[in-house]
């Protein structure tokens, strides 16, 4: 949509993301991502931390149950999505705002850590799962049969680890 703010974020998770389902049994997931800036004081010779973000972010359907299922506390993520104000009242009738981001893309930073990516059995959207990250890994259920495979190929082989299925020539 014309005029949304869209963002990037890296950060930290500061829980793990709290998965609900609204009275419809929609999943949504809430979590929030701390990401705090770091800069190079010269006369100390040393890094410093500046004021930490904190940043309240949602994620919906099969997406939200992929996100539980995958990151958990202190997980370093990198997410995009939209910014999104919203106005309340708290209990002493006082007007609040909100600013939330609402996820389109949520994966783990590899900068410290490694992940195993996990096709994700769908309903029918296009997606996938991933664990991992500094050993925080959930387990998550596999496909049976790769949707991506080719027509009669072997679903439970790899064609890639068969020795002599590749020649060492250069293939252009």
């Amino acid at each position: 949509m014309a005029g949304e703010t869209i963002i990037t974020v890296v950060g930290n998770l500061t829980a793990d993301p709290e998965l609900r389902y609204t009275q419809n049994g929609l999943p949504v997931a809430n979590f929030t991502i701390a990401s705090t800036p770091r800069t190079f004081d010269r006369q100390a010779n040393e890094w410093k931390d500046g004021e930490a973000l904190f940043l309240r972010a949602s994620v919906w359907r099969e997406f939200a149950e992929h996100v539980a299922g995958s990151l958990t506390k202190g997980s370093r993520v990198i997410a995009t999505g939209r910014l999104k104000q919203r106005s309340y009242q708290d209990r002493e009738g006082q007007n609040r705002t909100a600013i939330e981001l609402e996820v389109d893309e949520i994966g783990p930073s590899l900068r410290y850590a490694t992940a195993q990516v996990t096709r994700a059995a769908s309903s029918g959207g296009a997606g996938g799962g991933f664990s991992g990250g500094g050993g925080q890994s959930r387990p998550q259920q596999q496909v049976s049969e790769e949707p991506w495979s080719t027509p009669g190929s072997s679903s439970g082989g790899d064609g890639w680890a068969a020795p002599g299925a590749y020649g060492d020539d250069t293939p252009f």
